[in-house]
C-alpha cells in the first residue's frame, strides 16, 4: 500500500485498491524488473510526499519524468543536485529572474519549491530510460487527474500554472471559481519564445495568493 504520511493519504488512499491501479502496479513490476525505469521506485511519489494536500498553494504540471540517467527524482521539471540543469528548467529560471529578479540558481533541484507549497506534478509518474512517453496510458493519468480534481474541490484557492498544450488539457478538471489558472507555452527551447518568456506567472501567482490571505511562495 502506498503511504505518503500526510493529507494525500485520505485523498488518494482508495485509488490504490482500484482495478486501474492494480493493473498499473503489475505493469510497473514488470518494467522495473526488465528495464531501467525512472525515477527510482522510492522516488515515484515525491511530489505528494513533499507537498501535503493541505499545503498546496500552486500546481505546476509536467508530462512525464526526465528519461535520462540521474535526472528524474519525482518532481516535475526538477533534477537532483549536481545534475546539469535541463533546457526547459533553464528557461523557467530565466523567466523567474526576469519576473522577480531572483538570481539564476546553481542547482536544478526544486525540492525547496515543493516544501514551499508548489506541487510539482507530472501527469505520468514513471518512464522507461530513453523512451519519453513510454508509460503514458497505463493508469497514471487517472491517479494524477484525481489529485487535480481533489485540489479543485478544495475551498482554499490554488494557482494552476499550465505550461504547454498538454498541461492545458487539464483545464476542464479545474472548475472552482476560487482558483487561478495561468497558461503559457511550454518553457522548452522550441516554444519558450512564443509567450513563456514574459508571462510573469511567478509574480501573478504570488499576487493572487497575497490577495487571498495566503503566504507567498518563496520562489
Amino acid at each position: 500500500m502506498v503511504h505518503f504520511g500526510n493529507g494525500w493519504d485520505n485523498i488518494l488512499g482508495e485509488e490504490f485498491s482500484k482495478d486501474y491501479y492494480l493493473k498499473l502496479r503489475e505493469f510497473l513490476k514488470t518494467e522495473y524488473s526488465r528495464h531501467t525505469v525512472y525515477p527510482g521506485m522510492y522516488n515515484i511519489f515525491n511530489a505528494f510526499k513533499l507537498t501535503d494536500y493541505n499545503d498546496v498553494k500552486a500546481v505546476i504540471i509536467g508530462q512525464d519524468p526526465y528519461h535520462g540517467e540521474g535526472q528524474a527524482h519525482g518532481l516535475a521539471f526538477s533534477v537532483p543536485d549536481g545534475v546539469e540543469i535541463p533546457p526547459s528548467l533553464k528557461n523557467i529560471f530565466s523567466e523567474l529572474k526576469s519576473d522577480l529578479g531572483i538570481p539564476l540558481p546553481e542547482s536544478g533541484n526544486l525540492t525547496r519549491w515543493a516544501k514551499s507549497g508548489v506541487l510539482l506534478l507530472n501527469a505520468v509518474l514513471t518512464v522507461r530510460a530513453g523512451m519519453a512517453g513510454s508509460h503514458r496510458g497505463k493508469g497514471w493519468e487517472t491517479l494524477t487527474n484525481r489529485a487535480i480534481q481533489a485540489l479543485n474541490d478544495r475551498e482554499k484557492p490554488v494557482v494552476f500554472l499550465l505550461w504547454g498544450n498538454f498541461a492545458k488539457e487539464k483545464i476542464p478538471l479545474i472548475t472552482g471559481k476560487q482558483h487561478l489558472i495561468l497558461t503559457a507555452p511550454h518553457p522548452s527551447p522550441l516554444s519558450a519564445y512564443y509567450g513563456f518568456f514574459g508571462c510573469k506567472h511567478f509574480s501573478q501567482c504570488n499576487e493572487f495568493l497575497s490577495q487571498n490571505g495566503i503566504e507567498e511562495i518563496n520562489w
